[in-house]
């Protein structure tokens, strides 16, 4: 009888154990093509790229191991910018990616995922020069790119004189041969040029200014991907992501590998604008040293 026992309780266990297992497995989130992560990128490096079958550059090496962490193949739609935001909305690609910085008004149509890395705007400028605040601008011809969102803000500053460039090349062009004193661009894709380009003694400061009437300029931005609102599993996988290798500090092991080398872009020293916005408002900013 005291076997009989045994063996009725032990069938039990086990029994059970295979009706309540310690892990359910989660199902892979739905991405817009079953099997398929579509990502719509600008090819400007050293943001985003596609060479050999996978994603390269700084955003594109997150989201391909993002894609494998899913088991999803990439499918690259390589785009213009002003196409990548309305392609999300559409639900014609699964995410967005492109050196892309967090505004309010873009947290409004689509969903932005955590920071992949901070950057302050800064001034890119000869290597005779040490400009890194708004006043150094002033009365100086500066070069920037059409439609940046802190175009409005540069106006403000006394005398200053603005040109504006469909490209980067086109307004670096301009600063290599004098026609402008400085040029303000993409601060991950200044950097990535100048340290490819020696031969050009150019540097970037970023402004040491912390100014509440320049937010845009001065404050702190978070690179984010786009994703569409109507898909929060998704969103939610690509976090868990971000997160990881925020933790183990991977995130500056890649920068590395584009020239984004400096604590500036791992390390969040500014407002947290998004708490309250588009996250709770006790929510922090990652980062690692």
């Amino acid at each position: 009888m005291k076997r009989s026992f045994l063996v009725r309780a032990m069938c039990a266990v086990f029994g059970a154990a295979v009706y309540m297992p310690l892990a359910i497995a989660q199902p892979s989130p739905q991405t817009i093509e079953k099997g398929f992560f579509t990502v719509a990128f600008t090819g400007d490096m050293p943001g985003t790229g596609y060479q050999d079958g996978s994603m390269i550059g700084y955003d594109g090496e997150i989201l391909q191991r993002v894609a494998d962490a899913l088991k999803l193949k990439v499918k690259p739609a390589l785009m213009e910018w002003s196409g990548t935001i309305a392609s999300v909305q559409s639900k014609r690609v699964d995410v967005m990616a492109g050196t892309m910085g967090w505004t309010e008004q873009r947290s409004k149509i689509m969903t932005l995922s955590d920071p992949i890395h901070y950057f302050k705007n800064g001034i890119m400028q000869s290597s005779k020069t040490n400009w890194s605040t708004l006043k150094d601008l002033e009365g100086k011809k500066v070069g920037t790119i059409t439609g940046f969102s802190f175009i409005p803000e540069l106006r403000k500053i006394s005398g200053l004189q603005l040109s504006q460039y469909d490209t980067s090349d086109a307004a670096v062009r301009d600063l290599l041969a004098g026609r402008v004193d400085a040029v303000i661009g993409d601060p991950p894709v200044v950097q990535y040029a100048i340290s490819r380009n020696a031969q050009w003694n150019l540097r970037f400061n970023a402004f040491t200014d912390n100014n509440p009437d320049f937010p845009l300029l001065t404050g702190l931005g978070q690179v984010v991907f786009g994703l569409s609102k109507d898909n929060p599993e998704l969103a939610a996988a690509v976090n868990a992501e971000i997160a990881k290798l925020w933790q183990k500090c991977e995130l500056k092991k890649i920068g590395e590998r584009y020239g984004l080398v400096q604590d500036v872009w791992y390390v969040p020293a500014g407002k947290n604008f998004r708490a309250g916005v588009d996250r709770p408002a006790n929510w922090q900013l990652p980062g690692c040293k």
